[in-house]
């Protein structure tokens, strides 16, 4: 995996070490990522230092939570063979790399970041005000660039910090180049079908919130989870109609469940002939028989986590490799090589 694939665009992305991962994890991202193995040469990271930015004053449980987002990726298909999964801060090249990028990054492109502000409103019980918080978006950079990555799969929520990456790559290009050519290709956002997936309290699912199901959560938890889920505030008694399109428990089926069960849903709830239980028990069969393989395959891992921990040194063994090389790059274009090599021998 160190040496480009001559046939494939390579893809780089991400999650924080965040602990065990939740529905909205996989139909967000995790879902694509499985998929995308196949006809990419992908990088995927377990961003530990990026974890630092807002969980800075409690370090403890870093090493744990990122072992719990491998096990996860790996119960939903994700393939050491067939990509590489790393964690952030065994490649230490990222933070090299993120250096000489906050040497060029103005302070205006950060400041206009639109997460940025959003997030400094939002998590208020924790201080934000520090320079790792306002450059994460330069960290974000570096993991990309470093790869020289082509794509990188985002919502539509996340576009502009690709475009961030691109103007950055653009500045150093400017500023620097290695015998006439860029260094750094300017990557593409690849833009994931963002499915609306609600929590249990009829809001984006979200820990934070407390209203998640989560990937390890077992059948009757699951179930238990979806009887309290609200519904179509409409639907007061069993005799009122209801709308599939504004309920929570609609937006699960239309993700997870087959489309005879879906035409179902919307004949029963439209007309009354089915009541919300018989609705919820449809939409957790279709999320337990998700789960459950991979809730067996998750086992394996739990079992014996030295064979996890053993697939992300080797895949940081790999990314190492190649940022590494590209770092070589680097600091040829900006004259600052290991070594000494006289003016003009080259």
């Amino acid at each position: 995996m160190a040496a480009r694939s001559n046939h494939r665009k390579r893809v780089l992305s991400g999650m924080r070490s965040t602990g065990k991962l939740h529905l909205g994890n996989y139909v967000g991202a995790l879902d694509n990522w499985v998929r995308m193995q196949n006809d990419y040469e992908c990088f995927f990271f377990v961003a530990d230092w990026h974890a630092l930015t807002t969980d800075y004053a409690d370090t403890s449980k870093v090493k744990d939570s990122s072992v719990e987002v491998l096990l996860d990726w790996l119960a939903a298909g994700l393939d050491p063979e067939r990509c590489t999964m790393f964690i952030q801060s065994h490649v230490p090249q990222h933070a090299e790399l993120h250096l000489l990028f906050s040497m060029i990054t103005p302070l205006g492109w950060l400041e206009r970041v639109p997460t940025y502000k959003e997030q400094r409103e939002n998590i208020t019980e924790k201080d934000l005000g520090t320079y790792g918080f306002l450059g994460y978006p330069v960290l974000q950079a570096a993991d990309i660039l470093i790869y020289k990555g082509d794509f990188v799969p985002v919502g539509e929520d996340q576009v502009p910090h690709v475009e961030l990456t691109r103007e950055i790559a653009r500045r150093f290009n400017m500023f620097y180049n290695r015998r006439g050519t860029s260094v750094f290709p300017e990557p593409q956002p690849l833009l994931t079908p963002a499915a609306k997936l609600p929590g249990t309290d009829g809001r984006k699912m979200s820990k934070s919130y407390g209203n998640t199901v989560m990937l390890t959560d077992p059948e009757p938890v699951v179930r238990q989870k979806l009887k309290t889920m609200v519904t179509d505030p409409a639907r007061v008694r069993r005799s009122d109609p209801g709308n599939p399109d504004v309920c929570p428990v609609g937006d699960l089926h239309k993700i997870f469940s087959s489309p005879d069960t879906m035409a179902k849903v919307n004949a029963g709830c439209r007309s009354a002939g089915i009541g919300c239980i018989e609705c919820k028990g449809w939409a957790a069969d279709a999320l337990v028989s998700i789960l459950n393989p991979m809730q067996e395959r998750r086992k394996k891992y739990e079992e014996n986590p030295r064979l996890a921990w053993d697939i992300l040194e080797e895949g940081s063994s790999r990314a190492r490799k190649v940022a590494t090389a590209t770092l070589e790059e680097v600091r040829d274009a900006m004259h600052m090589s290991l070594g000494y090599e006289a003016e003009g021998s080259k």
